[in-house]
């Protein structure tokens, strides 16, 4: 996994969402990350494309990325989770994909395509009601 730079981005505490009683009305446990993507040294310009394009609507218009982190009732546990989110998408957005070659079906195989269609052709052919004269 990818280690972050903690100046790469900052971190807020919220109250978590959903079910818990009195300890989520207490106790704000929630982790708000934002990574500000325009800024990053661990990407190069199409790294950061690339970036922008799997965070969806995670992306806000200050070119950020926001990840919300309450599936856990401890700070750390959030923090870490937050964090391992974040970097999973950079080492995502690192990967760059191979260029596709266009091909071109050989002879042999657009032959034997048509054999098996006029295979396919009789079969059904075969399957139909005789026509009596």
């Amino acid at each position: 996994m990818i280690a972050i730079p903690e100046r790469e981005y900052t971190l807020a505490w919220v109250r978590s969402p959903g079910p818990g009683g009195q300890n989520v009305n207490k106790v704000a446990t929630a982790c708000e990350l934002r990574f500000f993507v325009g800024a990053t040294t661990l990407l190069d310009e199409g790294g950061r494309r690339r970036l922008r394009a799997l965070a969806g609507r995670r992306l806000t218009q200050a070119d950020e990325i926001l990840i919300e982190a309450h599936r856990h009732r401890s700070r750390e546990a959030n923090r870490r989770d937050a964090i391992g989110r974040l970097a999973e998408l950079v080492a995502k957005a690192r990967h760059v994909p191979k260029a596709r070659k266009r091909t071109k079906p050989t002879r042999s195989a657009r032959a034997a395509r048509l054999q098996g269609k006029k295979i396919r052709k009789e079969i059904k052919k075969l399957r139909s009601k005789p026509a009596f004269d």
